[in-house]
């Protein structure tokens, strides 16, 4: 509740976009926070911040516990701020016992895990564990088009001098989370693991037609909207075909021209799939490229799809789930295994180092709202299921 008066908004949310000012005193806060714990941070060149809890071993590769701090405009006081603090705490109970692991424990803030600022999401942890090329990174432009993630970075004063590349030696990443969705607290267990993460795929469809006056023939017209229409409607449809195991979306539609006297000529999608197997998400990019086609061959509108970025479907650790499972058991705590259709930087670092994640329930499944909510028996469930996991992993106590 203390960090989300930083970016708060009048509405009871957070506004915190990657590398603005309030993301960069979210980020001081964290830091004095942690450095108070007996951490010592340090910073990559993509502005992801690690502060570490040393162990007994220094030698030992570290445990590392993150999530992230930004947000999108209108966002929540939890999602992703309570995956960086319930590290802070683990630390901070530690440091109080005066007790360290063996391993040393490292908090991580991912820069720009919501992509609102700098798409696509999740790019820091993406370009860290060598997806994506951190040049690139850089060089991506704002939604507003007025300055880079790098000239941001350097404007905030966050582009640091570690290697991404060093996260990929963690000996293990945990992240905890809101739900994001109603199972768990329809069902009213305080805990999901999270086995795996959906496949996703984002790209963006370009439908091309016809200038014209609004005041034209209605059969003389080749009009792009609505052909772009009618693929939202296919992406719908492909999604309700696969049984409950994928989703689709059209989230951003842009119009040459934007006019109102206009028959828009080329429309652009912004559009996701995503699918809870690999093979399942194929199967729907192939239906979507079909129907397109057949949408281009009856309205004589050319069709492109464009996939941008995108991840494949991860499973997670067995062994660290199974650690996450016998704590909750030994607090007396249900739990459930579930899958995420949602994006999380943990999906990234799971491709190569071994990861969970872990849920807890939020009121109505809601996010990205100012009205995102949690109690505070649900946190402690969280942290009584993730803490020993991430002692466990680190050795135990020395």
């Amino acid at each position: 509740m203390e960090m989300a008066r930083v970016g708060a908004r009048p509405d009871g949310g957070v506004d915190r976009l990657a590398l603005t000012e309030a993301d960069g005193a979210a980020r001081a806060l964290l830091r004095d926070w942690a450095e108070a714990a007996g951490c010592t941070l340090a910073v990559d060149g993509l502005g992801s911040m690690v502060l570490t809890y040393p162990g007994a071993d220094p030698s030992l590769p570290a445990v590392a516990v993150g999530s992230h701090l930004d947000s999108v405009p209108t966002g929540g006081k939890f999602d992703g701020a309570y995956g960086v603090l319930i590290g802070l705490e683990i630390v901070r109970a530690l440091h109080a016992a005066g007790k360290h692991t063996r391993a040393p424990i490292c908090i991580v803030n991912w820069t720009n895990e919501e992509g609102a600022r700098f798409a696509p999401p999740m790019a820091a942890s993406e370009a860290a564990m060598g997806f994506t090329d951190a040049a690139a990174v850089l060089a991506t432009p704002d939604r507003f088009g007025t300055t880079t993630y790098g000239a941001a970075l350097d404007a905030a004063g966050w582009r640091g001098t570690r290697d991404p590349a060093e996260a990929r030696r963690f000996a293990a990443y945990f992240e905890a989370h809101i739900e994001q969705g109603p199972v768990l607290e329809r069902e009213g267990i305080p805990l999901g693991i999270v086995t795996h993460g959906f496949g996703v795929n984002y790209c963006t469809i370009t439908v091309q037609g016809q200038d014209g006056h609004i005041g034209s023939r209605m059969d003389d017209r080749r009009d792009a909207l609505v052909g772009a229409a009618e693929v939202i409607l296919t992406l719908e449809s492909i999604a309700h075909g696969t049984a409950g195991r994928g989703l689709a979306s059209a989230t951003r539609l842009a119009l040459e021209p934007d006019a109102r006297g206009n028959i828009p000529s080329v429309v652009r999608l912004v559009a996701s799939l995503r699918n809870i197997e690999q093979d399942g998400l194929d199967a729907m990019k192939a239906t979507l490229a079909a129907a397109c086609q057949e949408i281009t061959n009856r309205r004589g509108m050319p069709i492109s799809i464009d996939y941008v970025s995108g991840y494949p479907s991860v499973r997670f650790d067995a062994v660290l789930l199974d650690r996450l499972r016998r704590a909750a058991e030994a607090a007396g705590l249900r739990h459930r295994d579930l899958p995420t259709p949602i994006g999380h930087d943990a999906l990234h670092l799971g491709r190569v180092v071994p990861s969970a994640m872990l849920f807890i329930p939020c009121h109505g499944g809601l996010s990205h709202n100012p009205a995102e909510s949690i109690t505070p028996e649900w946190s402690a469930a969280g942290l009584a299921a993730l803490g020993p996991a991430v002692i466990e992993t680190a050795g135990g106590l020395a």
